[in-house]
């Protein structure tokens, strides 16, 4: 198949399960980068075989990290996927029709539609997993991912055009993997609040569990998904309110940040 001018750069730790179907999801670019934080697992040389550059670089936080991963790619272009996301057909045709002339024109990023799988099988209503547009695809000297330690976003200046059949997100594959990127993700966001000596406002933690419940529950439909769109809800509720737990310890007891960093990393949830 034809490639194109454009790198696909992905950022991994222990993806082996994951890592090769990425890959091999986008047929069409001409550079396949992947950049590893130091995987214990077969991650490096599955990606190898599946015909990526593997490159090195301690972990430096979610932006950071992805900042650093596309100055390795061999083109301008960039797309940017996660291990567990995928192309399906209908995008890579999307794709390979129009991206001769996005990569001529003079747009920043192209904004991709992701569909997410949940308990096996894929979310119909809510929001955030139907056709939630992304800033996934960029041109590197137009557009910057935030230096936040996670929930980085891409900040661009320029014109963004949009493509509209999806890629797919298999979301963390069990309830217990999920929860242990709610410990990951809370701490790592709790520093970035730590650092900027954000005021703790505990009191505000049930109201936040509830507008968060509500939001997505009715707001978003998860209503409409049943029971699993009841969980992802008390889920993400759950999430906002440990967050503010976890950081007002953080205030109390500033000691509590290197105990945990040193039990989060014993159990592989910290680097």
């Amino acid at each position: 198949m034809p490639t194109l001018p454009i790198s696909l750069v992905v950022i991994t730790h222990d993806e082996a399960a994951n890592i090769a179907r990425c890959l091999d999801s986008v047929p069409f670019a001409a550079d396949k980068v992947v950049v590893d934080s130091g995987s214990t697992d077969d991650t490096v040389a599955i990606a190898r075989a599946h015909g990526a550059r593997v490159v090195h670089q301690d972990w430096l936080g979610f932006g950071q990290q992805r900042n650093a991963a596309s100055a390795h790619a061999a083109h301008d272009w960039i797309l940017a996927l996660d291990a567990d996301e995928f192309l399906e057909p209908p995008l890579v045709a999307e794709l390979e029709r129009r991206l001769p002339a996005l990569l001529e024109g003079d747009a920043a990023v192209g904004i991709l539609r992701r569909s997410t799988w949940y308990m096996g099988a894929p979310m119909r209503w809510y929001r955030p997993m139907v056709g939630e547009k992304l800033a996934r695809l960029y041109r590197r000297d137009r557009a910057r991912w935030t230096d936040a330690r996670v929930h980085e976003s891409l900040r661009w200046e320029g014109r963004a055009e949009t493509f509209a059949a999806p890629f797919h997100h298999l979301h963390n594959p069990t309830l217990p993997h999920k929860q242990l990127k709610v410990l990951r993700y809370a701490e790592l966001k709790c520093r970035d609040w730590h650092a900027k000596a954000r005021p703790p406002r505990v009191w505000m933690a049930p109201l936040v569990y509830l507008a968060a419940f509500l939001k997505d529950w009715l707001l978003r439909l998860a209503i409409l998904d049943g029971w699993r769109g009841f969980v992802v809800a008390h889920v993400a509720a759950s999430y906002a309110m440990y967050k503010r737990l976890r950081y007002f310890e953080m205030h109390r007891n500033p000691d509590s940040i290197a105990q945990a960093r040193e039990v989060l990393v014993r159990h592989g949830l910290d680097r």
